[in-house]
């Protein structure tokens, strides 16, 4: 990249940009190196195990006595060879009793599914999968929907879809013997599921209004574009980064606004300018986990934009190399970080950076620190003059079948065929020219997805809850949605608040980062009985000041939940108690 290369240059149409073709050859490269051929593979992942001593690259020796279970079922098996040896079809031909009979097979579809995206749900829909695919920047198309909704479709009530707090799509009901069909569907639309769970890097995040927005700083989507397609080796799968010791996140920031929440992803890409060429400052390390949550901090590294790959590459490989295997609860990079110290942690990542010096950190930040965070919701004019975007509010993130060919109908009909999924588990329609703005506000699937939600709605953020998973220790999206409504009866706000549900510890609901956030827990109620509770966390933060919330109190029964939040409301955030109908009687209303 020229040094006299402006902003504005930079913000080309991605497909044209000249700037990122280095960028493109490292992804050719990791597929041409990585995925040579299924028997090739093979055969490298077994010289590693035998060259390694286990199949996983640890550098340290005292990680290799003390290594976790999920380190050991991987060890047993390399969990790629399900992708690599077709040994999917050959799980989906046989009856799950014959799969729960051995051990080795039971942790193919408990654990080694998880790196093609599918989780059994066994606790609470045995035989059924969780599916999760991969959306850069939350960014798909009205073709992609409609054939994940065919699927959900196909399996009646036990079939719906989650938008994620990660911008993805994670569709429910799927059973096994469909999988190779539905995966060979998935690539006839330009999708995949490949390593979307467990160790893995997951859903490269972007700005929702990449590409539209006025106030956008850079296009974030061919960025994330390239890390998607890197990780998965352009979705054939990528076993040099398929073995890490915990799952890892990463986002590339493209808005004053934030939207991606930098401050919690083990990598974030911030904007920032240095001698005249467009960048990205490096932040590291942040984390949710149920025995500790961390911000992200700086590396003090800038990259240019077309080395946003061999960064993402080098500081992947330094986890993967030093992070410890033993302690589950203790394998996140940010420990690592913490163990080795930053500068030293920045030393190996330098190591691994091809043929060149990490530079430092530069001061040219793009993102401006005072800036009031805009709501993507209701109708917004986009940067190309005549046209807007429409953000619609997805209660908790649910749809079902219909909802999602009705939004692919949508889509088509008024935009340019796109969607785009946000974190906050809603979905942003672009493209419309002004003049339909008011025939799509008027479209009967607006009633259900309101652009405009109440304060309180607009804000509701749910975990999937123990519906489905087996984590979860209470119920979450229905509950979210009664006690939020319950609460708006109670008291009126006059700015939006945004409440987070998780249903356990493992924290997928964000609730650290939420004005008010709720963690499911087991707790005891008035009269000494067990029922399901939330610890309730308070004071969370998004944007320039973000920073996590704090424990507020602790083993709270879900059904006394309502009055408390109420009270929250008024005496932290503005709230002006309701008069009520029993109320307006006693003072003699109408």
């Amino acid at each position: 990249m020229a040094s006299s290369t402006s902003l504005q240059q930079f913000l080309t149409p991605p497909v044209r940009s000249r700037r990122l073709r280095r960028a493109r050859g490292w992804v050719r490269a990791a597929a041409t190196t990585e995925t040579a051929g299924a028997g090739v593979e093979t055969e490298r992942l077994e010289a590693r195990v035998e060259e390694k001593g286990g199949g996983y690259w640890v550098l340290k020796e005292k990680y290799r006595a003390g290594i976790n279970p999920q380190e050991k079922i991987k060890l047993e098996k390399e969990p790629m060879t399900l992708v690599m040896q077709d040994g999917i079809r050959e799980l989906a031909v046989t009856p799950l009793e014959d799969i729960d009979k051995s051990k080795l097979s039971k942790d193919d579809i408990d654990v080694r599914l998880k790196w093609l995206g599918l989780f059994h749900r066994r606790k609470h829909q045995y035989g059924r999968f969780m599916m999760r695919l991969k959306l850069p920047n939350g960014v798909t198309t009205s073709e992609q929907t409609r054939y994940l909704a065919s699927v959900v479709e196909g399996y009646g009530p036990e079939g719906c879809a989650d938008v994620t707090t990660r911008q993805n799509w994670q569709i429910r009901g799927v059973q096994l013997p469909d999988v190779p069909a539905i995966m060979q569907g998935l690539a006839g639309v330009g999708l995949t599921s490949l390593q979307s769970g467990m160790d893995n890097v997951r859903n490269p995040v972007g700005n929702p209004l990449a590409g539209i927005d006025p106030h956008e700083i850079i296009d974030t989507r061919p960025f994330t574009n390239l890390l998607s397609a890197f990780v998965t080796a352009n979705s054939r799968g990528n076993p040099a980064v398929t073995n890490l010791p915990r799952k890892w996140n990463v986002c590339v920031v493209g808005s004053h606004d934030l939207y991606e929440h930098p401050h919690i992803n083990d990598l974030a890409y911030m904007p920032a300018m240095k001698n005249g060429k467009i960048g990205f400052n490096l932040l590291v390390g942040g984390f949710f986990s149920p025995k500790r949550c961390a911000e992200a901090v700086p590396l003090d590294a800038w990259v240019p934009a077309d080395d946003v790959i061999p960064a993402c590459k080098a500081v992947l490989e330094a986890y993967r190399d030093l992070g410890s295997r033993g302690n589950r609860q203790k394998t996140r990079m940010m420990w690592l970080i913490d163990e080795l110290g930053i500068e030293v942690f920045r030393s190996e990542v330098e190591k691994r950076m091809p043929m060149q010096e990490l530079e430092r950190a530069s001061g040219g930040d793009l993102v401006q620190k005072q800036w009031e965070r805009r709501d993507h919701l209701g109708v917004h004019p986009q940067k190309q003059a005549g046209l807007s975007f429409v953000g619609l509010h997805i209660p908790v993130g649910r749809v079902q079948a219909s909802d999602m060919f009705e939004l692919a109908r949508l889509a088509d009909e008024y935009g340019s065929g796109e969607l785009r999924l946000t974190v906050e588990q809603n979905i942003i329609i672009p493209n419309i020219k002004d003049s339909r703005v008011e025939a799509l506000l008027d479209e009967p699937l607006l009633k259900k997805f309101s652009p405009e939600p109440s304060l309180l709605m607009k804000g509701l953020v749910a975990c999937t809850g123990n519906q489905f998973c087996g984590q979860a220790i209470i119920e979450t999206k229905a509950r979210a949605m009664k006690v939020t409504e319950e609460v708006e009866k109670r008291v009126s706000v006059e700015r939006t608040i945004r409440m987070h549900w998780t249903g356990c510890p493992n924290s997928c609901g964000q609730v650290q980062v939420a004005d008010i956030g709720f963690m499911g827990c087991m707790t005891k109620d008035a009269e000494g009985k067990v029922c399901e509770g939330v610890d309730v966390y308070l004071g969370g933060r998004i944007g320039s000041d973000s920073h996590l919330g704090d424990l507020y109190k602790k083993g709270v029964p879900c059904k006394d939940l309502v009055p408390l939040v109420a009270d929250i409301l008024v005496k932290h955030f503005g709230a002006v108690p309701r008069v009520r109908e029993e109320d307006e009687e006693e003072l003699g209303g109408d």
